[in-house]
C-alpha cells in the first residue's frame, strides 16, 4: 500500500486534541487482536513489548522502526534507532477493546469490530496538545497502521521512514 493509495484512511481530529484513525483490515478479529497484544506480532508493525493482559498491568513498548520494512527508508535526524516507553493497560475487553497510557498524552485506545471476514479498527489517541506532536503522532499512527494492513494482507509495506515523512507533510496541510 502506498501513501498515495490511502486518501480515505487519514486520521481526523474528533476534538481539538484527539485523533481518530480507522482501518478496515483482513480478519478474523482474533488475528487482529493478536497483532495488537502479542509482542512478536506487534513488533512487526509497531513496537515490541510483552503485555500481561490485565487492567493496571505495566509494560514497555520498544520501537525499532528501521526493522519494520525493507528497506526502512531514510530515518529523519533526531530519531534514534530505538525508542522505549512504559505504558499501563487502562481498559481491556478481548478481543474488542484495548486502551493504555501513552507518555504525557491522554492515552490510546483500539476498538475492533468484526464485519464479515474483515475487521474495523478504530484507533483514538487523546489529549495530544501540541501541534508538532499531533503531526508526528498522526503520521506515525497512519504509517504504522499501513504496515499492519500490509502484514495482515501478506503484502510488503513501503519503506517506513519515507512514508512517515510524506504523511507528516500531508498532515501538516490537513490538521489545524
Amino acid at each position: 500500500m502506498s501513501v498515495s493509495d490511502t486518501s480515505d484512511t487519514y486520521g481526523t481530529l474528533i476534538e481539538p486534541t484527539t485523533l481518530r484513525i480507522q482501518r478496515v483490515l483482513p480478519g478474523p478479529i482474533e488475528r487482529v487482536w493478536a497483532y495488537l497484544t502479542q509482542s512478536d506480532l506487534r513488533r512487526q508493525w509497531l513496537a515490541a513489548g510483552d503485555m500481561t493482559m490485565a487492567v493496571g498491568s505495566e509494560f514497555e513498548l520498544v520501537w525499532r522502526n528501521d526493522e519494520l520494512t525493507t528497506p526502512p527508508g531514510k530515518r529523519p535526524e533526531g530519531f534514534e534507532d530505538d525508542h522505549r516507553m512504559t505504558s499501563v493497560i487502562t481498559e481491556l475487553d478481548p478481543p474488542r477493546r484495548l486502551a493504555y497510557t501513552w507518555g504525557n498524552t491522554g492515552g490510546v485506545s483500539f476498538e475492533l469490530e468484526a464485519r464479515g471476514d474483515q475487521v474495523l479498527l478504530t484507533l483514538i489517541h487523546r489529549r495530544v496538545a501540541e501541534r508538532t506532536t499531533r503531526l508526528y503522532v498522526s503520521a506515525g499512527w497512519h504509517m504504522h497502521l499501513a504496515v499492519l494492513a500490509a502484514r495482515l494482507s501478506g503484502t510488503e509495506p513501503e519503506p517506513f521512514w519515507d512514508g512517515w515523512l510524506a504523511l507528516k507533510e500531508e498532515y501538516d496541510t490537513r490538521l489545524p
